[in-house]
């Protein structure tokens, strides 16, 4: 499958006002591609649209919650009435709960479904039909290694995302079915230096922090414009969640009997953080409209 050079692409990336969308919205413009961003956070999006014009890109921004399926059409829709097309689409939106499956609420886990899965699904399904029109594309979905392996005091989260691969695969073979020059790509990171940690719902106590090693979103965001122009089926970002999934593939209560001594004192910082602390579960939340999150210094910008 041969797809177009990123330079004569329409991109929509969504999830884009901070972390690995920000970043990989930077980038496609840096190569000369149309970039429609979208997001929740308005102030988030107009400085990022702000950035990628000084440096002489061309983008448009799109205030979207992603759990709102006409909310998301008008994502695409946008790409078309502004650029005349849509090319590629990068789906990163997410939010996070840290908390024991015992202690999470059913309205919490609804919400972390509604936006990372069905989220995912409605952004495919608004997509799907402007790209068939310009005869080929991709369909780019961030999830985590979590698809393929959960970690403790995320169910909500873990489930969503191996509802994503769940979904992602089925839709690859249709599309080959239908014979269509649409390549479907899961990305998976390992623990990302993201504002992530700063935004997301936490009963730990403490602010989390993702499990060590930590790498940089801009190793994500050079997988995903990769994957925009060189067809991959899926993608691990951090060579330990290569090791994991390995791992996880030949002996499962082994990573079970890992995890079980790691996986719960290395997300915790020691930062106090109340469960009462403003998060962006049900709205967005304002001053982490960045790319990088706290753990910068400990995070690594290469990967095995």
């Amino acid at each position: 499958m041969q797809l177009k050079p990123i330079n004569q692409q329409v991109v929509a990336v969504v999830g884009a006002s901070s972390g690995i969308g920000r970043v990989a919205a930077l980038q496609f413009a840096n190569r000369g591609a149309k970039v429609v961003v979208a997001a929740r956070s308005q102030p988030g999006l107009e400085s990022l649209v702000e950035e990628i014009r000084s440096l002489g890109g061309d983008a448009t921004a799109v205030v979207a919650d992603v759990s709102d399926f006409d909310q998301v059409t008008k994502i695409a829709q946008t790409a078309v009435d502004t650029y005349g097309r849509l090319d590629t689409w990068v789906h990163n939106a997410a939010i996070e709960l840290y908390a024991a499956f015992a202690v999470t609420t059913p309205e919490e886990f609804k919400r972390i479904i509604e936006v990372n899965l069905l989220g995912q699904a409605y952004g495919a399904m608004a997509a799907l039909p402007h790209i068939k029109r310009t005869g080929r594309g991709a369909l780019i979905h961030v999830s985590s290694i979590e698809a393929k392996r959960s970690i403790p005091l995320q169910s909500a989260y873990a489930a969503s995302k191996h509802g994503v691969d769940g979904f992602l695969e089925a839709l690859r073979v249709e599309l080959k079915h239908e014979k269509l020059d649409i390549s479907v790509t899961n990305i998976m990171p390992a623990g990302i230096n993201t504002p992530l940690f700063n935004k997301a719902r936490t009963k730990l106590g403490v602010k989390p922090m993702p499990t060590p090693p930590i790498y940089q979103p801009s190793l994500v965001a050079k997988a995903i414009v990769e994957a925009a122009e060189r067809p991959k089926r899926d993608v691990v970002v951090g060579d330990v969640g290569k090791v994991l999934l390995f791992l996880q593939r030949i002996a499962p209560s082994l990573v079970d009997a890992y995890l079980l001594r790691t996986g719960f004192d290395s997300q915790y910082t020691n930062e106090p953080k109340s469960e009462n602390t403003p998060d962006n579960l049900f709205e967005p939340v304002t001053g982490y409209d960045k790319i990088e999150g706290d753990f910068s210094n400990q995070a690594r910008s290469w990967s095995l």
